[in-house]
């Protein structure tokens, strides 16, 4: 059983990757706009998490967010593989 869950890792997470990539700008800037309508905070202060982060480092953790919950999805949507 574990065997065969490591042999769809690979898969899984590069379904993963691709679906974080592709969602991120789009679902990005829709959080980024909400966060600026509702709370009144700058794009920099959304991407960098308060100023905790530089810009660049808060990009890459908003895509790692992204990259686990699409990991997430990746191997609940792939297809068990058929019994040999």
């Amino acid at each position: 059983m574990l065997r065969k869950a490591a042999q769809r890792l690979p898969q899984a997470m590069t379904m993963g990757a691709i679906v974080a990539t592709l969602m991120f700008l789009p679902v990005g800037a829709a959080l980024a706009l909400l966060s600026f309508a509702f709370l009144g905070t700058s794009l920099a202060e959304f991407l960098s998490f308060g100023r905790a982060l530089p810009v660049y480092a808060g990009l890459l953790a908003w895509w790692a967010l992204a990259f686990l919950a699409s990991l997430v999805y990746a191997v609940l949507a792939l297809p068990p593989e058929p019994h040999a």
